[in-house]
């Protein structure tokens, strides 16, 4: 019974104790909430594409990982992750705990969001497959949609992934998407390298059909 009462207040309770520290907890948010928390901070047209595009790609990999049903949270994970860039771009993933604390947002996705700046600007490591999954993916949407725009169609559509790793090597295309990070993230995940292109040219597929935010 007590072992009942304690996992009760545990999802009651949007904080507990362990060892007498206080943790904040998950608590629930849409992705329309995180999207209006986001559009605070950012009002470039750029950075609320970006947003929106991790968020959806997020949402595609947590069905195709198995973590169907949180998908709406890595979904919100994905749209705040770059919530502090644009008006403190110094500050990246330093500034972003506060500004996710001030809008009441949980410690767990505070480590979420800050673990993509890993080795960049911050110490905290990519843990969960779904931190590892944005740290890897942040940078790769922006080659694949870089590759997309450059074809008639200007869709990831009729993209493939031969034509992205060809980029992948031209490093001053698209340079502001690091390719070290992109491969740090295919070693975290234990993928090859064309396997994660390929994955996240699927995933940016659903974004393509299924923006729902801008």
């Amino acid at each position: 019974m007590e072992l009942i009462r304690e996992v009760l207040s545990f999802f009651i309770r949007d904080r507990f104790y362990i060892n007498n520290l206080e943790v904040k907890v998950r608590k629930t948010i849409s992705v329309k909430e995180a999207w209006e928390i986001f559009n605070r901070y950012n009002k470039e047209p750029f950075h609320r594409q970006h947003a929106e595009t991790v968020a959806l790609v997020m949402r595609w990999f947590a069905e195709d990982q198995g973590f169907g049903e949180e998908s709406d949270y890595w979904a919100v994970v994905g749209l705040l992750h770059d919530i502090d860039f644009e008006e403190y771009p110094q500050e990246h993933c330093r500034k972003a705990p506060e500004l996710l604390r001030a809008n009441n947002l949980g410690d767990d996705v505070i480590r979420a969001v800050v673990s993509h700046g890993y080795g960049i600007t911050v110490d905290v490591r990519p843990e969960h497959q779904m931190e590892k999954i944005l740290y890897a993916a942040d940078e790769l949407t922006g080659l694949i949609w870089a590759v997309a725009l450059m074809r008639p169609s200007k869709s990831v559509a009729d993209l493939e992934t031969k034509s992205v790793r060809k980029k992948f090597k031209t490093l001053n295309f698209a340079a502001g998407c690091s390719r070290e990070v992109i491969s740090q993230g295919a070693v975290a995940l234990g993928w090859e390298l064309d396997f994660l292109i390929e994955k996240t040219i699927e995933a940016m597929r659903f974004w393509e059909k299924n923006r729902e935010l801008a």
